[in-house]
């Protein structure tokens, strides 16, 4: 079933000089599947095993990642730190999703404020989502 759906992470982009762009891409596809199947971030968490489909991602990243002078350790640091990144960010997604309970502001008061104080304006998921995975990288492969 996991094989199954990451079958959906194709096609894959192309690397070339680019292998950033493409690392970059691959996790927002990435993201994206774990959005259409919230249930895969809990599976792959506690089945780490390789399909084949698994397999082909691990070997495109690592073609993505050819140009990259760092060691293989290295490259193969960075795709399990992208992917636990990815992983997090659709992890906290669902979380921001299920309903909070009424919080007692009386009992609560710091909770209840920080809950209700969204006026701060965010940067945007993607946003946020991206620049940690660019700063990732570029610090682990540079």
């Amino acid at each position: 079933m996991t094989d199954h759906a990451m079958r959906e992470l194709r096609p894959y982009p192309r690397g070339h000089d680019q292998w950033l762009d493409a690392m970059l891409e691959m996790s927002r596809r990435q993201l994206h599947l774990y959005r259409r199947h919230p249930w895969l971030v809990d599976v792959t968490q506690q089945s780490p095993t390789f399909g084949s489909e698994a397999l082909a991602w691990l070997d495109h990243c690592l073609q993505v990642l050819e140009p990259v002078t760092a060691s293989s350790r290295a490259k193969f640091e960075a795709i399990a730190m992208a992917t636990g990144v990815t992983t997090l960010f659709a992890r906290s997604e669902r979380a921001s999703q299920l309903a909070l309970p009424p919080i007692d502001s009386h009992a609560y008061p710091h909770v209840a404020r920080a809950i209700s104080a969204d006026a701060t304006p965010k940067p945007t998921d993607r946003d946020l989502f991206e620049d940690a995975l660019r700063s990732l990288l570029v610090g682990l492969l540079s």
